[in-house]
């Protein structure tokens, strides 16, 4: 092998070693510090596109948890007027039975049609009145053929990403009017027995709405469940992406260790080979 003093080859191939392993030690140590497999994206370019597209369907999604939690408000809000309204029928129910006996006197149904309108205005009064964010509820805006109310849900704008609350819920409005009572009356045993009738009557019809409103509440929770589901399980892989597993970043970490040192020793052994061409001289 020639020996020569301005160029130490060997030198120079150790020093280069030297960087390389050191520049690899930098980054087991800002992985360890990090926790993050993926510092940058000359890390693995690919794997790094990939894990970001996860990331942004998981904030995608995470929205659409809450599009579905907003939903879910909506439709309790609308489920608790529909619960006194319940209650105000099976009193005007109440008061329609007590008013068919012969043993009351007409004073006495005077007072209970005096409560009667008094009820049936209250339950008017909350069909008006009972909104969500600015929206009516049980006044007929969330029926199927009114300007439609959708939930995003979902990553993209498809038909499946969607839910339409309209043509779930199909909330008719919940008024006296609606249910036939507007002009019932009480006030005499042939016209409280009609009454009673159509109590029967608007009874069903609510039950049915309310049947309808606690089906559209079911879709939507499970819904939910499955939408967190899917979060965790994207959050499962970009985690096996982008994550460090530290077992093997300690042995990296070792073996980079060793190697900077061993470098670094070579670099010095190498430093020292022009000094052989002393003894010729």
């Amino acid at each position: 092998m020639a020996l020569r003093i301005f160029t130490n080859l060997s030198s120079q191939f150790s020093q280069r070693h030297l960087e390389l392993n050191r520049i690899r030690l930098g980054a087991s140590i800002n992985r360890m510090a990090s926790g993050i497999r993926l510092t940058r994206s000359a890390d693995d370019a690919a794997g790094s596109e990939v894990s970001q597209y996860l990331k942004s369907d998981i904030r995608t999604l995470k929205q659409g948890a809450r599009n579905l939690n907003d939903g879910l408000a909506m439709i309790h809000t609308a489920e608790g007027a529909l619960n006194e309204q319940a209650s105000i029928l099976i009193r005007l129910r109440e008061l329609a039975s007590q008013a068919t006996t012969g043993t009351i006197g007409q004073s006495e149904r005077q007072s209970l049609q005096l409560e009667f309108s008094v009820l049936r205005a209250e339950m008017d009064r909350i069909s008006k009145s009972t909104e969500f964010n600015g929206k009516r509820l049980i006044d007929g805006s969330l029926a199927a053929s009114s300007p439609s109310i959708v939930l995003q849900i979902g990553v993209d704008s498809s038909e499946g990403n969607r839910i339409n609350l309209n043509q779930d819920l199909n909330l008719t409005a919940v008024n006296s009017s609606k249910l036939g009572l507007n002009d019932e009356t009480i006030v005499s045993i042939n016209s409280a027995l009609r009454t009673t009738d159509a109590l029967d009557t608007a009874i069903i019809q609510l039950s049915k709405i309310r049947g309808r409103v606690g089906a559209a509440q079911n879709r939507l929770t499970l819904a939910l469940d499955g939408l967190n589901d899917r979060i965790e399980g994207l959050h499962r892989a970009v985690s096996t992406i982008r994550d460090a597993d530290i077992a093997e970043e300690v042995a990296i970490l070792t073996r980079n260790q060793i190697a900077v040192q061993a470098s670094a020793a070579m670099v010095g052994q190498s430093n020292l080979i022009p000094q052989s061409i002393l003894p010729l001289l």
